[in-house]
Formats: C-alpha cells, structure tokens, sequence
C-alpha cells in the first residue's frame, strides 16, 4: 500500500506545480505535509518518479487518495468524510491567503480581467470550484414564448446515503461559522454538517467605504460565477446603499455584471441572513429582451423602458451613476409603498409586514450603465399558499422553488430528481408505457397529468431520442410559465396598463 500512497502523493504534487498551485522547489516539503496527512512516516521512494501528470482537475487524484485512506482506516467511506479528507489534502497545497491577495492585486494593476482570470483558475485548480461535478449537470437552452431559456439540471451535488444522513440526524449544532458565506470560512477543516474549507480563498475589498469580500461559487451556475459579500453577517437588505455597492463593484469590476436577490421571502432567493451579491462574467437569456414600451427620460440623461420579459422589469441606461443611483432609490421607495387592487398588488399587510421590493442587476454595455429594476412582491393568498407572484401549484412537478436573482434572468437551476424522472416519462411518450395512472410511490405520479397532456397535444413520438428531445422542450415551457407567474405585471392590455401606472407616478410617460 505504501507504494501506492507514494505514487497518489507525487502525482498530486506533480498536478499542484503543474497547476502553479506551488512551485517545484518546495515540492519536498508540501511532501511532507501530504505524507503525514496520508499517515506515512516516509516515502517508499526518495524521488518523484512521476515527471508528468495529464489531469487537468485535482478530482481524479484526490478521490484515488481517498480510497486509499478508507482502505487504511483514517476516514470512514462516507461522502462527507471523503469530502472533508480530499479538501484537507488539497487544502495543503493551496495558496496562502497572503499569498493568494498579493497576486490577485498584482494582476489587478495590470488589469481587472487578469484578476478575475487567474483568481478563477486557481479556485478550479485547487478544487474549490467543482469543475468536474458542474460538468455532470444536463444544460441546454430552449426556444419558448417568453425568448430563449437556458435550463440546467442541477447534478454537481451527490446524493447523501442513508448511513450519511443517519449521521446528519445526530450532528451537534456549532454555529461557527454563521453561515458558508461568512468571513470565516476560508480555512476551516469542516464536519459532518458543513463543508470544509482548507482550499477557499476570498478577495478582500471596498465597497462604498464598507469591507466586502470576493468569492467565488463552488457549485457554479454559469461562467465566474462570484458572490460579493458583507464582512458582517446581516441580514439582506435592498436599500439605497445596495445600489451605491453595484455600482461601486462594477466600477472595479467592469467586464462583471452584478445583482441582488430580493429581500423578502418567497422571492429572495436561498440565503436572506447574510448580505451578498452575485456576479461574473456571463451573458444571460434576459440580456436578450427587446423593449416591450419605451418611456420618456425620467431625468436628462437617463433612458428607460420596460423590458420585454415576463419578470416586470423597469431597465434604466445612462452614464450617469449618481443620476441612476438618485433614481434606482427613488423607484425603490415608490415601489416599496405602491398598492395596485387591480392588479393583487398589496405593499404592506394591516400590520405593517411589507410585500413589495426590487432585484436589482447592474452592467456596463459599453460606455454606459444599465441597470434593471425587477419588481417582486411575496404576497400569499388562500388560492396560492406558496406565493401569488411565485410558480403556481401545476408547475411544482418541475420547479417548487422560490424565482432568485440568476432565475429571474432566464437561467433555471432545476433539481437533480429530473434526470430520472423525465427519463422514465419518455416511455409514455414512446408508447411503451401506458396512459394510466401510475401510483403514488412512482416517480412518475406527479408528472402525469403534465405528460398525458404532451401525448395528447402532439401525439407519440417516434423513438427515445424524440421523446427526449420533446420533454426538454416542454419542460422549458413550464420554466417559461414560472417566469409568468412570477411576474408581478403581466403580458396582457391590463398588466402593462398596471406597469405604466406605477411608472407614471415616478413622471415616465409611455412614448411612442
């Protein structure tokens, strides 16, 4: 065994110079370091044999390690032991945070692009960013009624097995960190119900006078996906300092757009109690939207418009950041109070509980701003217990949860359970299977009204690949259908009469 270890070490170390995690002088002691971790007192070999290494990830290598230390008894052959042993070896050959902030600002002084460039490289590098479970997930995108979607079927997170969650049951509480997006993380060796996070590096930096930090997603949803957030663990608030910090940050970072979940439940997203924002470099399905009406100048050198998408959205351009900060704040405050019956929009309950508030998203489009405003209200009814303006109770076969920032934007996370599902429905629609209904323990049960309604629209297909091609297809569709219900103005003559309502209490006229 202690052969194989030997060999599993010097590959790793070959991987880590190659990946300029460290350099080759100090390949003897981070050896060191990797053989008391794997419980070796020496090599079964003085020299590194091993001259090149064709991983291009650290995955491969790691899990091998963890076999090994499984097979000698130092970690259980449990998911989350695995996880928390390959992070810790990993963890030792990451750059140091010194380390990591000096090259960032560095490159930085050459240009934002190469920092963000090679702080992203490291981050996959060093396994911190899960390239090879994000190439797991299913990503297409779908021609819909609403403008192209992109859908992804979330597979990058393993499935826990009952001995793991039996573990889970019994886990003390710590508290510490807060929360995964707190200051505390980077460095900390995990346990059995948080992740570890020896080889997590952030960016310190200043955000309208404020300490912020730069991150980077584990679990990416798109290209750089970073998240901007608070050194302090706060709850989310959608203010007039938020949009003061996007611009702030897109200054800094101008080839990065950035937004901010909402701040209510219902429609803010995942984590509302630390303060943060979501960025990188990506262009999304929203990005493409035409102009549904187009306003008058809410004040000289700023245009606006209402964005044909079926999230309401009021989007501002101009280069002008104070005028559209001034701005920004004051269609927040209107909106923030704005009570519409006509169209189920109430601000705030008899007890003061406020309904309404903005998604804010913030990018440079050449020399100049734009930034779209999102209107979001979280009011629940006895017809909609989850959410009047939130997926609507047909659609929760496919998407249950609440509509966040990245979602808003047309790009949908869907939950891994699908790739099976909708692989056993393609038997329906092949005639293979039956149109009975299948029973309550059948995955298939919840879909069924949804694919009988298929077959019944257009009929069999021809073969599997068909059926396939035909379910990603409509599942887009009921992604589209979620953005509708979502939205809080709707694509119809009294929707956009209800838009231009709230936007004429702000001066902005409909211009033809």
């Amino acid at each position: 065994m202690n052969d194989r270890i030997t060999e599993s070490i010097d590959r790793l170390l070959i991987y880590a110079v190659k990946s300029r995690l460290i350099e080759r002088e100090d390949i003897s002691y981070y050896r060191n370091i990797l053989l008391d971790l794997m419980q070796l007192d020496a090599p079964s070999r003085d020299e590194i044999t091993c001259s090149e290494v064709a991983d291009e990830t650290a995955t491969r290598i790691l899990r091998e390690m963890c076999d090994l230390a499984v097979e000698k008894g130092l970690i259980e052959d449990l998911g989350y032991a695995r996880d928390l042993f390959a992070t810790r070896l990993i963890g030792s050959l990451t750059p140091s945070p010194k380390n990591v902030r000096e090259a960032f600002w560095k490159d930085y002084a050459v240009s934002p692009r190469q920092a963000t460039d090679a702080f992203y490289r490291m981050c996959q590098k060093c396994d911190y960013v899960k390239v090879d479970a994000i190439a797991q997930n299913i990503r297409y995108f779908e021609k819909t009624p609403v403008g192209e979607l992109e859908i992804t079927i979330n597979l990058s997170k393993p499935e826990k097995d009952p001995r793991e969650i039996a573990k889970l049951k019994n886990a003390k509480s710590v508290g510490y960190p807060l929360c995964m997006l707190c200051k505390e993380n980077p460095g900390y060796a995990g346990r059995s119900n948080f992740p570890a996070r020896q080889n997590h590096r952030m960016i310190p930096i200043k955000l309208g006078g404020q300490d912020w930090y730069l991150q980077y997603s584990p679990y990416a949803y798109y290209s750089e996906h970073c998240i901007v957030l608070n050194h302090q663990h706060i709850p989310m608030r959608i203010e007039r300092g938020s949009f003061e910090r996007l611009f702030a940050f897109v200054e800094q970072f101008p080839h990065y757009f950035i937004g901010s979940n909402a701040d209510l439940p219902i429609v803010g997203g995942s984590i509302l109690n630390h303060d943060h924002f979501q960025g990188g470099q990506y262009t999304f399905p929203m990005d493409q939207a035409k102009t549904r009406v187009r306003l008058s100048d809410p004040v000289p050198g700023v245009s606006a418009e209402i964005l044909d998408w079926p999230m309401s959205t009021l989007c501002l351009r101009g280069k002008d950041k104070d005028a559209l900060i001034d701005l920004a704040d004051r269609v927040l405050q209107a909106w923030r109070g704005w009570t519409d019956d006509a169209c189920g929009i109430l601000a705030y309950e008899e007890d003061g509980t406020p309904h309404n508030t903005i998604t804010p998203i913030l990018r440079r489009e050449n020399d100049a701003w734009k930034l779209c405003l999102v209107l979001r209200n979280n009011r629940t009814s006895e017809e909609w217990p989850l959410g009047i303006f939130h997926p609507h109770t047909p659609l929760h076969h496919i998407k249950r949860e609440n509509i966040g920032l990245i979602e808003v934007m047309g790009l949908f996370i869907l939950p891994g359970r699908l790739k099976t599902e909708l692989h056993l429905l393609e038997d329906y629609l092949t005639g293979e299977k039956p149109l009975t209904v299948p029973s309550e323990e059948d995955p298939s049960y919840k879909h069924f009204a949804w694919v009988k309604e298929i077959v019944e629209k257009q009929g069999l297909c021809r073969d599997h690949a068909e059926a396939e091609r035909v379910l990603r297809r409509e599942t887009a569709m009921v992604c589209a259908q979620v953005l509708r219900d979502c939205g809080v103005y709707p694509d119809t003559e009294e929707g956009t009469a209800g838009f231009l309502r709230f936007v004429r209490s702000l001066g902005m006229e409909k211009t033809e």
